[in-house]
C-alpha cells in the first residue's frame, strides 16, 4: 500500500519537479515553490497533498506559515526492497558514474540546518519508545550504535564500546515525544562542532500503525554534521528500525 501511493506519486512530473525544488533547497513555504510553477496556488497544494500522502514531503508550522520538507525515506524503503546489500554499490557506482557524465553535481547540504524525516510504522507507541531508548535495539539499526536515553541524559556507545554521544536530554514524555541534544564524538572534527537536537515524535494512527517523525535541527553551527547525517544517514535508521520492529530483522541481516 505504501509502495502504491509512492509510486503513484512519483509518476506525475510536476510532482517530480517539487521534489526537486525540495532537493535545492529544503524547508520551503507554498509561497516559494508557487513562485517555481507555472500553476495556481490552488495546484500546487493539491500536488503537495499527494506528496504527503505518500510521505515525501512533510510539512512543519513555522510561526504564522507552513513550511515543506523533503522526505526520503519512502524511496529509501524502495530501495531496500528491491536492491540488496550486494548490488548496493554496483547501482551507485552507475548512478554516480551517470551524475559525472551529466555534469550536474551539485552540493545542497550545506543549507540543510532543519532535516526533517517520517516513517509509518506497524507497533505500538510503546514498542517504538523502546526501540529508540534501548540498546539492545538501537545496536541492531543504529550503525551499531548502542543508545541509552533517560530522563535526563542521552549516551551513545559504539560496537567497541567507545563513546559516540553523551547529551542532554531535553524532553521526556514517553512513547510520545522525545528531546536531546546531539554532537558527534565518534568524529574529530565533528565533535568540535555546536551541539545540534534532534526530537522524536510518536503519532498513533486509527489503522493501529504510528507515524515517527525524527527532526535534526539547529545545524546551523554544525555543517560537517549536518552533511554526515544528512539523506541515507537518517534514512538508514528509520528505515531499519520500521524492518526490525515489523519483521525482527534487521537490514544488515
Amino acid at each position: 500500500m505504501d509502495d502504491d501511493l509512492v509510486f503513484k506519486a512519483l509518476a506525475d512530473p510536476t510532482r517530480r519537479l517539487l521534489l526537486d525544488r525540495l532537493f535545492e533547497r529544503d524547508g520551503r513555504t507554498l509561497t516559494e515553490l508557487e513562485s517555481q510553477l507555472d500553476m495556481t496556488r490552488f495546484g500546487v497544494m493539491k500536488h503537495l497533498r499527494v506528496l504527503e500522502e505518500a510521505g515525501l514531503v512533510v510539512s512543519r508550522k513555522t510561526g504564522r506559515s507552513r513550511t515543506h520538507y523533503l522526505n526520503p525515506v519512502p524511496v529509501r524503503r524502495i530501495h531496500d526492497r528491491w536492491i540488496g546489500k550486494y548490488t548496493e554499490r554496483r547501482a551507485a557506482a552507475l548512478s554516480e558514474l551517470k551524475t559525472r557524465l551529466e555534469e550536474t553535481v551539485t552540493s545542497t547540504t550545506d543549507t540543510l540546518t532543519t532535516q526533517v524525516y517520517q516513517v509509518f510504522i506497524k507497533a505500538t507507541p510503546e514498542r517504538i519508545w523502546e526501540a529508540i531508548t534501548n540498546p539492545e535495539f538501537t545496536a541492531k539499526y543504529f550503525h551499531g550504535a548502542r543508545i541509552t536515553m533517560t530522563d535526563g541524559r542521552y549516551v551513545a556507545h559504539g560496537p567497541n564500546g567507545e563513546l559516540w554521544g553523551d547529551d542532554e536530554v531535553i524532553e521526556w514524555d514517553p512513547p510520545r515525544r522525545l528531546v536531546h541534544g546531539w554532537r558527534s564524538l565518534y568524529d574529530e572534527e565533528m565533535a568540535k562542532e555546536e551541539t545540534s537536537r534532534v526530537t522524536w515524535e510518536i503519532e498513533p494512527q486509527d489503522d493501529g500503525t504510528c507515524l515517527l517523525t525524527a527532526v535534526h535541527d539547529r545545524l546551523e553551527g554544525a555543517p560537517k554534521t549536518a552533511r554526515s547525517v544528512s539523506g541515507p544517514g537518517w534514512m538508514r535508521v528509520l528505515s531499519g528500525l520500521k524492518t526490525l520492529l515489523e519483521t525482527g530483522e534487521s537490514l544488515a541481516g
